[in-house]
């Protein structure tokens, strides 16, 4: 069986690949592929604490996991629209260039 360091240490791996994609990238979609890959590292996270934890039989990891899954998936879909409109109106996907909120 997998000792619990090495799940935390993979957790900590996404999560830093993502906070690097977000702070040094650019591009929207870039980001929020970031931002996904520490929304992962967290779910990780619960996972493992759940499997090693006190009461590994009980549901409350997986229920935890599933509803974080749920909240990207609605932020997943909410960010790549708003990316989309930004991207009708502007015609790019760079973020310094949106600077303002004018029309």
């Amino acid at each position: 069986m997998t000792p619990l360091s090495q799940y935390l240490f993979l957790s900590t791996l996404l999560f830093a690949i993502g906070f690097a994609g977000v702070v040094t990238r650019r591009n929207a979609v870039i980001v929020l592929v970031g931002i996904e890959f520490m929304l992962n590292a967290a779910n990780l996270n619960f996972i493992a604490f759940w499997r090693y934890g006190v009461s590994g039989a009980a549901p409350t990891g997986i229920m935890a996991v599933m509803f974080s899954i749920a909240i990207a998936a609605a932020e997943a879909a909410v960010g790549l629209a708003l990316i989309i409109a930004v991207y009708r109106h502007r015609k790019t996907t760079q973020l310094e260039k949106l600077d303002t909120l004018k029309g």
